[in-house]
């Protein structure tokens, strides 16, 4: 057929009877598709000769990057799932493995998205038919002639360059770069599946903190930032300080700050049932890990006896039991119990008796509202 294109509409003598394009082969139709859309093909056609050694190299070389996402895929999943992860202080000789699991975890996984995506650029640039052509811009929307070439064009393109009848090796190491990129994808969301965290029963890792005594019964000395132990004379009445566990890796840990407070004696203080013994005299301990999300509760205004957490604006009431009274947390700080040891410094009686942290559905009947 022979037609011309005139302001963007394609002449009647180029649009075919049902009865012609019913005959009509895919090659035809691309090209038909191509002339409605105003497009001149100037040269188009296989980029090799199929089958020819320049042609095998060229697939080679594309197949060579999905190979490379699937192994990077994988190997994310190795590093989330097997690379030691557990806290190591910077005097451990270990530290070095601990702190190169993010670093690797996000290599991976970035080499994972690059090489698919060099690989699907060199599809294009490899092994789609080479092509140059001419288009005019129209206005306004396509003939619904389109409808029935696309579908020729799309597949005439995918003939042409071999990915759908000869290319076994492209088209295994494309669905092997999609399920490494699919491990590389779901790994952090099933992730949280491969380790029980309750494998350890009332020892599990978020019912234990460092403040818990040592195996022989030790108790756990309040130390400041610097390791000093903290005595009663410390603090000044109305002050408040930040402290940790005298254990190693004690200042590091995620759930082991707490603030040890010095109330003043002439101040009325609710005290929670069950926790009549937890203080020290006028001094109380509670946990600086808010219980919204988890961000380090560290304002605290002395003529209020607010606590406040900077994140989200939650407001506990030191001289209420450390309760929320404003904001988004829905229950108290957790309280250390304290006391003194026979050198005058305090110590931890025993762990927290309540989960350190935002709420989870696991620790109901845990805590005391």
């Amino acid at each position: 057929m022979s037609g011309e294109v005139v302001n963007g509409e394609v002449s009647t003598t180029d649009t075919p009877t049902p009865e012609q394009l019913a005959t009509m082969s895919r090659d035809e139709l691309a090209r038909l598709g191509a002339r409605l859309d105003g497009v001149e093909l100037v040269e188009y056609g296989p980029r090799y000769v199929p089958g020819s050694p320049a042609d095998k190299n060229a697939e080679r070389a594309v197949a060579k990057w999905f190979v490379l996402t699937a192994v990077f895929g994988v190997l994310t999943a190795v590093v989330f799932i097997w690379w030691p992860q557990q806290y190591k202080p910077w005097y451990d000789a270990d530290q070095w493995v601990y702190a190169l699991y993010n670093p690797l975890l996000g290599l991976s996984l970035g080499l994972t998205i690059l090489c698919l995506g060099v690989g699907v650029v060199g599809i294009a640039r490899r092994i789609m038919p080479h092509e140059l052509a001419v288009q005019q811009r129209h206005d306004g929307l396509s003939a619904e002639l389109d409808r029935r070439t696309l579908a020729g064009e799309l597949t005439d393109v995918g003939d042409k360059s071999g990915l759908i009848k000869r290319r076994g090796m492209l088209k295994g190491s494309l669905l092997l770069a999609g399920g490494g990129l699919t491990v590389a994808a779901a790994v952090p969301v099933l992730g949280g599946f491969v380790k029980n965290p309750w494998a350890e029963g009332d020892e599990s890792q978020l019912w234990v903190t460092p403040w818990a005594p040592a195996a022989d019964g030790t108790k756990v000395r309040l130390v400041g930032q610097d390791g000093t132990p903290v005595r009663p004379s410390d603090m000044a009445a109305g002050a408040m300080m930040t402290v940790f566990p005298a254990v190693p890796g004690g200042a590091k840990a995620s759930d082991a700050p707490v603030m040890l407070f010095r109330l003043r004696s002439n101040e009325p203080v609710k005290v929670r049932e069950g926790h009549e013994t937890y203080r020290f005299g006028d001094y109380y301990a509670y946990s600086k890990i808010c219980t919204h999300v988890g961000c380090p509760v560290s304002l605290y205004e002395q003529q209020t006896g607010r606590i406040l957490c900077p994140c989200h604006q939650s407001q506990f009431d030191v001289n209420d039991g450390a309760r929320p009274v404003f904001g988004p947390a829905g229950r108290p700080l957790p309280q250390l119990p304290i006391t003194l040891d026979d050198e005058g410094y305090f110590i931890a009686v025993s762990d927290f008796t309540e989960p350190v942290g935002p709420g989870f559905w696991e620790n109901k009947g845990r805590y005391e509202s």
